[in-house]
């Protein structure tokens, strides 16, 4: 056999074995191999798309933030710009009353970041309401000459002048909350017009100026140019809201919008005083007595109607009528513009029994001391079981 046909024979043999099919366990190696590859490459495509859903987040929440960020200021340069549009008035506390500007029926006011404006302890001197002959339209809260005023709310400053006779160097500040607030009887100023301004951050000092016959702080709380009574929005002694969310619903007098705001959730009912009108007739009209009428107007049965006074006839959804078997007494009440004096029936209560709301009573409570239940109570006082409860307020128990 020649060299030739040797390596001939040896080539043929080599390519035959390459050629060959993979043994089983060379297959299920290589088997193997392929699928981890396809697990790597799969983990790598999951990681990346996670990585790139974890971006979209974070860029979505940055975009968030922005756009918070950006709302909020917005609110401060145009604070409550959807109640009073273009109406920012550097010289009048009340321009409204001028301006046709859309009351809403109701009104949700957020009261969460309120913050005291005092610093001293709470000590409220005067409250909100008629005095000698006028209304006294805020609260008047202790403070010494020179003693820091804060902010209640963020907010813009809208007017900073001195009046007189009447509120001496005082601040009016529009908040986005759609309350506007006013500090009085200052000494002197720590902002300007058109300031915008933290809750909490100082505004001015305490003073004496003005109508005042002592150091103290004037605060009110307006909306769209109505005062309201700072102490139905704010716990004073305890320093904060009594709710976080405090609604405002527009009160009818004679079937037609006041442009009186309540925090009531119930419709109550009120009527205007007319020449010739009696806390008896008015009580018949509206099936309550008159003593429920003196405790809801806070009067006497003798007390002087005015013309136009607006009486307040029912505690809320439901009249409340008198159990009380007793023969009505008769009492003198006259109206104010009338010449002559008119009679009027007044009920005696009997054994009807008044809680007069302290600080940290809760209907439970009331209803344990008085043997009675919430349902009971919310039913004689035309209230719900989640009304807030003002300081002051008399509830019937029985």
């Amino acid at each position: 056999m020649s060299i030739r046909t040797l390596l001939f024979l040896c080539g043929s043999l080599f390519i035959a074995s390459v050629a060959s099919p993979l043994t089983p366990v060379k297959k299920k190696t290589a088997n193997r191999m392929r699928h981890i590859d396809s697990k790597v490459t799969e983990l790598m495509a999951d990681r990346v798309g996670f990585k790139k859903e974890i971006a979209t987040k974070e860029l979505s929440d940055l975009n968030q933030k922005m756009l918070e960020a950006e709302l909020a200021e917005e609110d401060m340069m145009f604070p409550a710009d959807e109640l009073y549009g273009s109406n920012w008035d550097n010289r009048w506390v009340n321009p409204y009353k001028k301006e046709k500007i859309s009351l809403p029926d109701s009104f949700k006011i957020d009261c969460s970041t309120f913050v005291l404006p005092i610093t001293s302890q709470v000590n409220v001197t005067s409250k909100y309401g008629p005095r000698r002959r006028r209304m006294h339209r805020g609260i008047d809260l202790k403070v010494q000459i020179g003693d820091t005023i804060r902010a209640a709310f963020d907010g813009k400053i809208r007017i900073k002048n001195y009046e007189r006779r009447g509120y001496g160097y005082y601040v009016v500040v529009r908040h986005p909350n759609g309350l506007e607030t006013i500090y009085g009887h200052l000494s002197h100023f720590l902002v300007d017009v058109n300031e915008s301004v933290k809750a909490g951050e100082p505004i001015a000092l305490g003073g004496n100026t003005g109508r005042s016959t002592g150091s103290h702080l004037h605060f009110e709380t307006r909306f769209l140019g109505k005062d309201i009574d700072p102490a139905d929005i704010i716990d004073f002694e305890n320093g904060v809201p009594h709710q976080d969310l405090y609604v405002f619903h527009n009160m009818k007098i004679n079937g037609r919008n006041s442009n009186v705001y309540t925090s009531s959730d119930d419709q109550m009912v009120f009527h205007r005083v007319k020449s010739g009108d009696t806390l008896g007739a008015i009580a018949r009209r509206y099936g309550t007595t008159v003593s429920q009428l003196c405790i809801l107007n806070g009067l006497k049965r003798t007390s002087v109607l005015r013309l136009g006074q607006a009486l307040r006839c029912s505690a809320g959804g439901e009249k409340i009528a008198s159990n009380s078997n007793d023969s009505d007494k008769e009492n003198q009440s006259t109206v104010k513009g009338s010449k002559k004096k008119i009679k009027v029936d007044a009920s005696d209560e009997g054994k009807t029994i008044y809680h007069r709301i302290k600080s940290g009573d809760t209907l439970g409570a009331i209803a344990r001391k008085y043997r009675t239940s919430v349902s009971k109570i919310c039913e004689l006082n035309g209230i719900s079981k989640t009304s807030t409860l003002s300081l002051g307020r008399s509830l019937r128990c029985s």
